[in-house]
């Protein structure tokens, strides 16, 4: 059995490196963290699309690259690494994913391709403020083919051409215009937007007959897997941080690297990625094949990413030591990450229950 990338996947990850390095270093993701009327960097956008990224894991009949999600994973583990401030988890990883697993031809055909061209940014609206998501506590309604209600935060909301709702009774499609209001709301990341949406008899379009709450787990699902390997990218990205900076930096006469507490931050960095490293590949695996372990796969990559990254990324502030706190060193810009993307699809919290309990259901059976 292997567990790694095949030589086609490595060689596709490392196309994706490069590129990256030489479009989004962080001066890129600087330039939209330091202007407040960007919400994202619009010329990395295009690049992407240009490269087929949007649609690696669409099929060719709606003009995506037809690869796999194995394939999607190692592209997303490089936009981790690379921190992108783009959309590309809120439209590939969850309305791209949706409109695959519940659109109806006509809704494939029509909204696809042109997320493979990149000419529609998604976002998935299902919070409705803080506390779990339950049939008691969502309130946005469809009547007559009309939705109303709130839903913040929404990831990318601001920016978005087609809104993917959770409503009572189910998600529906919800194109930006007429009857949606965005208010961008001030986050620890920037670089990925959120908004407040207000719906107002907004025009919206079922998106299969499935029960809402059901419906929206399971592209939760699919996207945790991806996520995950966002925030092993990340992850890394910070361990290699620190340990260059710790065998650059001198104090008495010698690397810091040398010295004791420091090899226990890298060394404990180390094992927590490794970790989540085999909890995603497991994760990539279940989507993969379409896997009924799927729900247990996504819940502990999930958890183990989350957990790895925020580590990460607050060891390798701590491995600077004062430099790391300032504004000019890029340590920051990932640890405003590594919270932004544990919270994009439920909070921690979420993802351990789900374990536990997916656990539960594995062992009584």
């Amino acid at each position: 059995m292997n567990f790694d990338y095949t030589d086609e996947q490595k060689a596709l990850k490392e196309e994706g490196r490069r590129f990256l390095l030489a479009r989004c270093d962080s001066a890129a993701v600087r330039s939209v963290l330091d202007d407040p009327a960007k919400s994202f960097h619009e010329g990395l956008w295009r690049g992407v699309a240009e490269q087929g990224w949007l649609g690696a894991a669409i099929p060719e009949a709606y003009g995506g690259l037809g690869l796999g999600h194995v394939e999607l994973c190692a592209l997303a583990e490089e936009l981790g690494r690379a921190c992108a401030p783009i959309p590309f988890a809120s439209t590939v990883y969850f309305v791209a994913e949706a409109l695959l697993l519940f659109g109806s031809e006509a809704q494939k055909a029509r909204w696809l391709p042109r997320i493979v061209a990149g000419e529609v940014v998604g976002a998935f609206a299902t919070a409705e403020g803080p506390g779990p998501l339950t049939a008691r506590s969502l309130r946005a309604t469809v009547s007559g083919g009309r939705l109303s209600g709130e839903k913040l935060p929404v990831t990318d909301g601001d920016v978005a051409d087609l809104l993917v709702v959770l409503a009572r009774d189910g998600l529906y499609l919800v194109e930006r215009g007429k009857g949606v209001a965005a208010e961008v709301l001030q986050t620890l990341d920037p670089t990925r937007s959120a908004a407040h949406l207000r719906f107002d008899a907004a025009p919206a379009e079922r998106l299969g007959n499935e029960d809402g709450l059901s419906a929206a787990q399971a592209v939760f699902d699919r996207a945790a897997v991806l996520l995950a390997f966002e925030q092993l990218g990340g992850a890394d990205r910070c361990l290699e941080m620190a340990r260059g900076f710790a065998l650059d930096r001198y104090a008495f006469g010698r690397p810091i690297g040398g010295y004791q507490a420091i090899k226990h931050k890298l060394a404990d960095m180390y094992v927590k990625n490794e970790v989540a490293r085999s909890n995603a590949y497991y994760g990539a695996w279940a989507l993969n094949a379409g896997a009924a372990e799927l729900p247990l796969a996504a819940a502990t990559a999930r958890v183990a990413a989350s957990d790895a990254y925020w580590f990460a990324a607050k060891e390798n502030i701590q491995v600077h030591g004062g430099v790391g706190f300032t504004w000019e060193a890029d340590p920051h810009l990932f640890f405003r990450r590594s919270r932004q993307l544990s919270l994009v699809a439920g909070a921690p919290a979420h993802w351990r229950e789900r374990l536990v309990s997916q656990l539960e259901t594995r062992n009584a059976a």
